[in-house]
C-alpha cells in the first residue's frame, strides 16, 4: 500500500496522521510518500517520522521524499491515497496580505480561512495547485481517494469534485470534538459518555441538529438554558455560538472565533462595542500563526535531538477512513462531499458536511432531508459566495471574484460596492504571483 502525503512539511500535522497509521495493524507497513517543495520542513518531517517508525512500529513502514514539483507525479505514482495539507503562499506574504489589505478598507476579520475575502483568496491561490495534483492522479494513481485537510474546505473540495474525476472528501476536526467540549463546556458531565448525535450543513457551520443522552432523552433544553445563563453572567471563549443556540436555537462545530465573521452580525464598524461583548479575537489567525512558529522551532530541536518521539492514535478520521476501506470494517464520518440531494433546501452543488459511512466500497454520504430553515438561511448565505469562487477559478472570470465578494454576508454588510472591488483589485495585484491570469 502507498500513502502519500501532499504539503508533508505540515510537520506536526503529517506526525499525526502518519504517527495514527503506524498504529493501525493494516496500515503500518505501507510506504509514506512525503511530498513538499520546502526541502528543510521536508527533512524534518523525514527525521521525525523515521523515529516514530523506529520507536513504535519497529521500522515496518517505508518512508520516501519527494521534493518540488519535478518529483510530484513520482510521489503520487501508485498512490492508494493521497492526503492533502498544503497552504499556498504560507503565512508571509499571503496570510498577512489577506489581513492587512481588508483593514486598510475597514474590514476586519478573526481567521480569515474559510469564509470572507480572507478565504476567497485562499481558495483562488490553492485551487490551481489542486487542479495540478489532479491532474497528475489522473494519470498516475487514478483510483486513489484523495482526503482534503486544506481550508477553505468547502471551495477546495467542492471544486475538485465537479472539475475533477478523482475521488474526494475533504474532512475537518471540528466535527469529533463538537458536542463533547459543548457538555464539558456547559458541566454536564454525566451525558457526555453513550451521546448520540446528527451533525449536518456546512464545513465550519454544520448545525448540531440533535444530541441525546445514551437513554435517549433529548439534551437540547438543558444546553439551550446553560449556554444562555453563561454568556449572560461571563466573559468566555465560545459566546457567538452559544448566542446562535439562543438566536437560531442549534449549536454549530466550528469555533466561535471563526464563526463571528461568518455572518453580518458580530463585527460591525457601527457597533464596534459588539467585539468586547461577544469577546471576538480579531487578528487572531495571524497572532496564532506567530505562536505556531515560535513554538514548532522550540519543540523540533527537542525532538530531533533526543530521538525519543513517539505516538499514540489520535481521534484524526485520515487514519479510520483508510482502515475501513482496506478492511472493510465500518466506520462513521462527518464527510465534505458533493450534496446531491442530502440536504434538500440546499443548493445540490454545494459541498456539504453530513454524515458518512466508510467501508470497503468507499464512503457513502447519508441523506438528512431538510434544515430547520434559519439553519439552511445561514449556511446559504456561505455556499453561494463559495459557488461563485469557485465559478472564478473554473473560468478565469474576474467578474466572478467581484461577485463573490460582494455576496459574502461580512464584506457586503461592511463595504460598498466600490470598496469592494477596490479591494479585490488591490489583493489579485498583491497576490499575482501565486494566480493565474484573470480575464
Amino acid at each position: 500500500m502507498k500513502i502519500t502525503f501532499m504539503g508533508a512539511g505540515s510537520t506536526v500535522f503529517a506526525r499525526n496522521v502518519i504517527g495514527d497509521c503506524m498504529c493501525t495493524p493494516s496500515l503500518c507497513e505501507a510506504e509514506f510518500a512525503l511530498y513538499d517543495i520546502d526541502a528543510q520542513r521536508l527533512e524534518e518531517s523525514e527525521i521525525i517520522l523515521k523515529a516514530i517508525n523506529k520507536n513504535i512500529n519497529e521500522n515496518k513502514a517505508t518512508i520516501t521524499t519527494f521534493l518540488g514539483e519535478t518529483e510530484r507525479k513520482d510521489a503520487l505514482r501508485g498512490a492508494d491515497f493521497v492526503i492533502n495539507a498544503i497552504q499556498v503562499g504560507g503565512y508571509e506574504p499571503c496570510t498577512v496580505i489577506d489581513f492587512e489589505i481588508p483593514k486598510k478598507y475597514g474590514l476586519r476579520q478573526t481567521i480569515a480561512d474559510t469564509m470572507g475575502i480572507g478565504g476567497i483568496m485562499r481558495a483562488l491561490r490553492t485551487i490551481p495547485v489542486m487542479k495540478a495534483f489532479a491532474d497528475d492522479m489522473e494519470e498516475v494513481c487514478p483510483d486513489a481517494w484523495l482526503l482534503n485537510y486544506s481550508n477553505p474546505m468547502a471551495m477546495l473540495t467542492g471544486y475538485m469534485q465537479r472539475f475533477t474525476k478523482i475521488k474526494t472528501v475533504g474532512l475537518c476536526h471540528s466535527v469529533q470534538g463538537c458536542s463533547f467540549h459543548l457538555l464539558l463546556d456547559l458541566e454536564m458531565y454525566d451525558k457526555i459518555e453513550g451521546r448520540r448525535e446528527i451533525i449536518a450543513g456546512i464545513n465550519h457551520m454544520a448545525w448540531l441538529l440533535d444530541i441525546r443522552d445514551k437513554d435517549g432523552n433529548d439534551l437540547y433544553p438543558e444546553i439551550r438554558k446553560r449556554a444562555k445563563e453563561k454568556n449572560a453572567k461571563e466573559k468566555h471563549g465560545d459566546m457567538v455560538r452559544y448566542d446562535y443556540i439562543d438566536k437560531l436555537g442549534y449549536y454549530c462545530t466550528e469555533s466561535s472565533e471563526h464563526n463571528a465573521e461568518y455572518n453580518p452580525f458580530y463585527i460591525k464598524s457601527k457597533y464596534p462595542e459588539m467585539i468586547e461583548d461577544f469577546n471576538i479575537p480579531l487578528d487572531e489567525y495571524p497572532r496564532r500563526c506567530v505562536n505556531q512558529i515560535e513554538g514548532w522551532a522550540k519543540q523540533k530541536d527537542e525532538i530531533l535531538q533526543n530521538g525519543e518521539i513517539t505516538h499514540e492514535r489520535s481521534q484524526e478520521y485520515a487514519s479510520y477512513i483508510m482502515e475501513a476501506i482496506v478492511t472493510g470494517n465500518p466506520y462513521k464520518i462527518g464527510g465534505n462531499v458533493l450534496n446531491n440531494g442530502l440536504i434538500d433546501n440546499l443548493p445540490a452543488e454545494a459541498c456539504v458536511e453530513v454524515p458518512c459511512l466508510v467501508d470497503g466500497s468507499g464512503i457513502t454520504p447519508c441523506k438528512v432531508g431538510k434544515l430547520p430553515t434559519q439553519l439552511a438561511a445561514m449556511n446559504s448565505s456561505n455556499i453561494y459566495a463559495q459557488l461563485l469562487t469557485i465559478e472564478a477559478a473554473a473560468t478565469l472570470e474576474k467578474q466572478y471574484i467581484y461577485n463573490a465578494a460582494m455576496m459574502d454576508p461580512h464584506t457586503g454588510a461592511e463595504l460598498n460596492i466600490k470598496d469592494i472591488y477596490a479591494m479585490v483589485d488591490e489583493l489579485l495585484e498583491a497576490h499575482k504571483d501565486w494566480l493565474p491570469e484573470y480575464k
